[in-house]
C-alpha cells in the first residue's frame, strides 16, 4: 500500500499510526539529547515541521509513551540501543502555543493561562503523591481552580513549579 502525504498532520504518533510518509527527523533526538543544553529556542518559518518535531519529542521522552516504542522502529533514532533504553522514561511537559491566536494581549495572555490549566489537569495525578508536600499540592489546586484570577507572575512560575513537582514525584528532571 502507498504511504499517504499527511499534509498539515502535527501529531507525530498520529502520522506514524495512520502509516503517512513521514521524512525521518529523529536525529534530532540525538542531537538535542547530546546538546544538553538548559534552553534550546527552535525558530523555523510557518509550517516548517517545529509542532511535529515537538510531538516526536513528546512521543519520544515521557513516562506516558513508555510502552510505544512502536512509533520509532524502523527510524534512525532506534538503531541505536542506547536511545531505545531511555525511551519512555522521563516525565515530559508538552506546552504548545501553536493554538493561541489573539487579536491583543490581555486574550493571549487568558489562552496561555488556559494552556497551563491544562497541562496541570494532565498532571493532576501528582496531588495523590506522597512525595510532594501538602504545601505543593496546595499550591497545585490553586492553579488548578484560579486560572481566570491567574495573575501574570503566577502564570510564569507555574511551569517552574510543574517541573519540581515531577522531579519530586519521579526523581528525575
Amino acid at each position: 500500500m502507498q504511504k499517504q502525504v499527511g499534509i498539515g498532520k502535527q501529531d507525530f504518533a498520529a502520522l506514524r499510526e495512520s502509516q503517512c510518509f513521514y521524512i525521518d527527523k529523529t536525529d534530532f533526538i540525538r542531537q538535542w539529547w547530546n546538546y544538553r543544553d538548559d534552553v534550546t529556542l527552535i525558530t523555523r518559518p510557518r509550517r516548517f515541521g517545529k509542532t511535529l518535531n515537538m510531538s516526536m519529542l513528546n512521543c519520544f521522552f515521557p513516562n506516558k509513551y513508555a510502552d510505544r516504542g512502536d512509533l520509532f522502529k524502523g527510524l534512525d533514532i532506534w538503531k541505536d540501543s542506547g536511545y531505545r533504553q531511555i525511551q519512555g522514561t522521563y516525565p515530559v511537559l508538552y506546552l504548545s502555543f501553536a493554538s493561541v491566536k489573539a487579536d491583543n494581549v490581555s486574550d493571549a495572555k487568558k489562552q496561555v493561562k488556559s494552556r497551563i490549566v491544562s497541562l496541570y489537569q494532565d498532571f493532576e495525578y501528582l496531588l495523590e503523591n506522597e512525595k510532594l508536600m501538602e504545601s505543593e499540592k496546595m499550591a497545585y489546586r490553586h492553579i488548578l481552580t484560579e486560572m481566570a484570577e491567574m495573575d501574570d507572575i503566577t502564570a510564569c512560575d507555574s511551569l517552574n513549579y510543574l517541573c519540581r513537582y515531577l522531579e519530586h514525584a519521579y526523581e528525575k528532571k
